[in-house]
């Protein structure tokens, strides 16, 4: 059976919420303190955010990421690799479509410069997933100056960072919502609201590496290289953006959604990794293990499974959640020996051909 940890309950405490003056958003919204009406008690939660966010006055950091993509590189991949492992897997996502701020019924939230500039934002998204298994926004964010790495220099999320397991600290800077409005319009990334997105479903094949790994790469993928990136609703749903400047006639606005499920093996040194822009989350049993928010250049963070805790042949959850808000590049690279399957396909506004 997949362990699951308690879901977090609203906080009837949390009040004087700033909500979205745009009707499409509703109410949800954050309180001063960028606190959504949630309390989240996850693994490490005392440690971890007092060593790192509860000190203002401490100077941490973590590297930019631009693109997306997932990379082994943490731990050695495919130590005992099978011959009857497939030659590649497919997972099925939901892509959703917006219009960028400027245009009519656009989010503000696609193409929109964060006030401290591009870059890595960190800690905009709570440490656990809510009730219906999104991430929440809680406006906490910090500009990442320099990456929280783990012993053999591979850039991990700040909230893994383990200083006994031989990490070594980063360096955070402004507070900043990396570009993100508020609580209200972060909840239509990856729920469909009518007049504001429309969404698909998206096939995405990785292929099997010679060290067991597999790998989805923008940079590889036929349809990817077709188009000169990660543009999967090329003139579909609500269209292209206009062209500005030097950057491509291109679908630059979109979120990309997966829900996945594995097999923990505790000897299989199983490892996931991203490497992408813009903004990306990864959970593992609904936990934050890959914090690259912001829009920036391509940004590549890997996970180790060996430290979460997790149990030898327990069945574990790993939700993936992805955006691109910003010309003019789309990049997006998984790479992961973790043998996943689509678990949870919601329904979606347009049909999949």
């Amino acid at each position: 059976m997949m362990r699951v940890y308690r879901k977090p309950v609203p906080d009837p405490g949390l009040k004087s919420l700033r909500v979205s003056s745009d009707p499409r958003f509703g109410s949800r919204g954050r309180n001063l303190h960028g606190e959504t009406g949630f309390r989240f008690k996850p693994r490490g939660w005392e440690n971890t955010m007092n060593r790192i966010f509860m000190t203002k006055r401490t100077s941490l950091s973590l590297t930019c990421i631009t693109g997306l993509a997932l990379t082994t590189g943490a731990a050695p991949l495919g130590a005992e690799t099978s011959e009857d492992e497939p030659d590649s897997v497919v997972l099925t996502g939901i892509v959703r479509d917006f219009n960028e701020k400027t245009a009519e019924n656009g989010h503000p939230d696609f193409e929109n410069r964060p006030e401290s500039g591009f870059g890595h934002y960190v800690g905009n998204v709570g440490l656990q997933l809510n009730a219906e298994g999104k991430p929440v926004f809680t406006g906490n964010g910090r500009k990442l100056k320099r990456n929280y790495k783990d012993s053999s220099g591979n850039p991990i999320c700040w909230a893994l960072y383990e200083p006994d397991l031989g990490d070594s600290e980063g360096r955070l800077a402004v507070y900043d919502q990396g570009g993100i409005n508020s609580a209200a319009t972060f909840d239509s990334w990856f729920n469909d609201v009518l007049g504001v997105n429309m969404s698909r479903t998206l096939d995405l094949e990785l292929v099997r590496q010679g060290d067991g790994s597999y790998v989805f790469d923008s940079n590889e993928a036929e349809w990817c290289k077709d188009v000169g990136g990660f543009f999967p609703i090329e003139n579909q749903l609500l269209g292209n953006s206009a062209q500005v400047g030097n950057a491509p006639d291109r679908n630059f606005h979109f979120t990309f959604e997966l829900q996945t499920e594995f097999t923990y093996e505790e000897a299989g040194a199983q490892v996931f990794t991203f490497r992408g822009d813009d903004d990306v989350w990864v959970f593992i049993n609904d936990e934050l293990v890959i914090d690259v928010g912001g829009v920036h250049n391509a940004i590549t963070q890997s996970v180790s499974l060996d430290r979460l805790g997790l149990e030898d042949g327990e069945v574990y959850q790993l939700s993936f959640f992805f955006a691109e808000r910003h010309r003019t590049e789309s990049n997006f690279r998984i790479q992961t020996n973790l043998k996943l399957e689509t678990v949870n396909l919601p329904t979606v506004t347009a049909a999949y051909d």
